[in-house]
């Protein structure tokens, strides 16, 4: 039987390559629910291709585009998501929408039982505590897409959890890895969104290469493996081969290689406990990577990664101040409001005013992360 999978954020790359995923495997996944933001274009070409049950898009003004494609698919639009993921019966929701528009869809499927491929890691990072809450009492199950999860969560099966004695999260180390600290300011935004391995989207790619997504990282490998943060190391690694480790009691440690494409941690997540076949061109071939090379992150250099950590030790509603004020910082660098060095002053600014909260509940959550979206955009516009 075909596992049914459902795409919040089908149009993004991560859904994309999640489709390419589902082309690859016809036998084994089928395309039940779809979801996107604002690219009707892009959606209704999936809805004729894939004949999804339901599909959502964000921008109602669009949505004609999409019910065009399709007669039989049920449609939703503008506040509707959370409407639409209950509308109909699926194995795998994949969390690939970027934002937090999808928390509550996310929590409602892990309280219903389902499988989340989360490739979302706001989500964990704004609310780690309720979403891991409602897997453990839905008993549904957490997949990480991001390749560097992924990597730690292969590392993982098989071993005691006792045995454990760090994480260590990789990292090309982004498109300024090689750019001198004093040439950020006025840095352009063409050179900041060229990342030498990876194809992601903006806001994703911007945080690549200020290491904030090293940073998220961080707060989402905590809550995904009950890990001290103090216990998770990131580790520059140019070459993006080498996609995570796990260090344990005995001092071996385990890594997982593999090509830089976002494919081979669906496939995983989408597939689990089996391993979906990918093409022969899309494997790792020893003879011609060269030498792997390792070096600890400069955090003067890339103070977002600092700002993490920080965050991450204080726990609690810091990591949903850290993730808003991200979001709304980086929006402003890409449209000229700010400079790239900005970015890490404004998010600090963000995080020394709010007034941090222990264990706050959903509501307190987008509370807070509406007051830290408002709070970043009046120091943005100054």
């Amino acid at each position: 039987m075909r596992r049914k999978v459902t795409i919040l954020g089908s149009t993004g790359s991560v859904g994309m390559n999640a489709l390419a995923v589902v082309r690859e495997n016809p036998a084994r996944f089928q395309v039940v629910g779809l979801a996107a933001g604002s690219n009707a274009e892009a959606l209704a070409a999936q809805v004729s291709e894939f004949s999804p049950e339901a599909v959502y898009l964000a921008d109602a003004s669009q949505i004609g585009k999409v019910e065009a494609a399709s007669s039989a698919t049920k449609t939703f639009s503008g506040r509707e998501m959370r409407a639409f993921a209950a509308s109909h019966d699926f194995d795998v929701l994949v969390a690939a929408s970027s934002g937090t528009s999808s928390l509550l869809p996310v929590i409602d499927a892990l309280e219903r039982g389902k499988r989340v491929a989360l490739a979302n890691k706001e989500l964990l990072v704004v609310a780690g505590s309720l979403v891991t809450a409602a897997a453990r009492a839905g008993g549904g199950t957490i997949l990480p897409v991001d390749s560097e999860h992924s990597a730690i969560f292969q590392c993982l099966e098989g071993n005691r959890r006792q045995d454990v004695e760090r994480l260590i999260l990789t990292g090309s180390g982004g498109p300024l890895r090689e750019v001198a600290a004093e040439r950020f300011a006025g840095i352009s935004k063409e050179k900041v969104l060229d990342h030498p391995k990876w194809r992601m989207g903006k806001k994703i790619t911007v945080d690549s290469a200020t290491l904030m997504n090293k940073g998220l990282e961080i707060i989402e490998a905590s809550w995904l493996f009950r890990m001290p943060v103090e216990r998770i190391d990131v580790l520059i690694h140019p070459e993006a081969i080498v996609h995570s480790m796990v260090e344990f009691a005995d001092g071996a440690v385990m890594a997982q290689l593999g090509a830089a494409d976002m494919k081979l941690p669906l496939r995983y997540a989408l597939g689990y406990p089996e391993r979906p076949p990918c093409p022969k061109e899309g494997r790792l071939d020893f003879r011609g990577i060269g030498a792997l090379t390792f070096a600890e992150p400069d955090r003067k250099k890339f103070p977002c990664l600092e700002l993490a950590y920080g965050a991450a030790k204080a726990s609690g509603s810091a990591p949903c101040v850290l993730s808003a004020a991200d979001e709304v910082a980086v929006s402003a660098f890409l449209e000229d409001a700010i400079d790239f060095t900005e970015i890490p002053r404004v998010i600090e600014k963000v995080l020394t005013v709010h007034r941090h909260v222990a264990e706050p509940g959903l509501a307190e959550i987008e509370s807070i992360h509406a007051w830290a979206v408002e709070e970043t955009k009046r120091l943005c516009r100054r």
